[in-house]
């Protein structure tokens, strides 16, 4: 019995075996443990990155600003309305998760929940 191994179904420990699949004693679900990493690899890559208004934001979109935000370094920050064009979703672990170019202010990094789509 491998102890790293648990039911992805029920995170149950009491699993064994059995050829190349592996077995849940208790919900006897059986699982390919390559299979597993793959389906947990894309559900990572599959987040979906939502505006203010709940609009699925992609590659390319423009948005607008929703408020007015203070940028370090910069005198002005960025005002309330302000389009920025050609926006791209990165994944950030800080909850930026736009990077774009502002005109005025240059290349930075933007939390969704502070654009719409325009």
């Amino acid at each position: 019995m491998n102890e790293e191994q648990k039911c992805p179904q029920c995170s149950s420990e009491n699993v064994y075996q059995d050829r190349d699949l592996w077995v849940c004693a208790e919900c006897f679900h059986e699982w390919d443990p390559a299979a597993v990493t793959t389906e947990t690899e894309s559900a990572v890559q599959s987040i979906v990155i939502k505006d203010s208004n709940g609009s699925v934001l992609t590659d390319g979109d423009t948005v607008s600003v929703i408020k007015d935000l203070k940028v370090k370094g910069s005198a002005s920050g960025i005002k309330s309305g302000t389009k920025v064009k050609n926006i791209r979703l990165v994944e950030s672990s800080d909850g930026h998760n736009i990077s774009c170019k502002v005109d005025g202010i240059g290349a930075m990094f933007l939390r969704s929940e502070f654009v719409k789509k325009v």
